[in-house]
């Protein structure tokens, strides 16, 4: 499985009305970025416990990593369902590994792919990425080249790298009206804010 750590979540807690629930947060990010990983597990269980997507999320790292607490991919899954049913793309994509891989659950490649696409519906250039592959290969989705092209595109405006090399190889295998259509498919979704994808 390939390690996918993304960082912890550190946004604002300045938001939220309830002050305990913002201080755990708070002390949650801060005991992360001290690697202060014992009290880290404290604060953000108990941010995570008040449905802070971020606090979710952060607790899905540490059990999918086994940082500051024994590793637990069943657990890793469950603080990410949790972070990704509230909208996290990180958790959404990171959920999509899990179910690709079959790591904490059973091996689901649709359930990937629509992880997948919540994140990447939301920007997340390595889901878009993980999207293509999906699109490019038919793993839990039909085998559709202009919309793993599109995909492609898309990742590669924010990344370049492994996301250009893969749209510019399933190029060669699309006829001009594909990769046409599979642009404009593309600018599409830009300009809708990824509504119409």
């Amino acid at each position: 499985m390939r390690a996918n750590i993304l960082g912890f979540v550190t946004v604002g807690v300045l938001s939220w009305s309830n002050a305990a629930w913002a201080d755990a947060a708070a002390d949650c990010v801060r005991f992360l970025t001290v690697e202060d990983y014992k009290k880290a597990f404290v604060s953000c269980t108990e941010a995570a416990e008040q449905s802070n997507s971020n606090a979710q999320y952060n607790l899905g790292v540490m059990y999918m990593n086994g940082i500051g607490v024994v590793q637990d991919y069943a657990e890793a899954v469950r603080w990410y369902k949790l972070a990704a049913e509230q909208g996290d793309s990180a958790a959404q994509y990171n959920l999509g590994l899990l179910y690709a891989d079959g790591t904490g659950v059973v091996q689901d490649y649709a359930e990937a792919t629509r992880w997948y696409k919540l994140a990447a519906e939301q920007g997340d250039a390595d889901a878009q990425t993980a999207l293509g592959v999906a699109y490019a290969n038919g793993t839990g989705v039909v085998q559709d080249y202009v919309t793993a092209h599109m995909w492609y595109n898309l990742s590669a405006a924010e990344t370049g790298g492994k996301a250009t090399e893969n749209r510019d190889l399933i190029a060669k295998t699309m006829t001009p009206a594909q990769i046409a259509e599979a642009q404009q498919r593309a600018q599409a979704c830009i300009v809708s804010n990824f509504i119409n994808c």
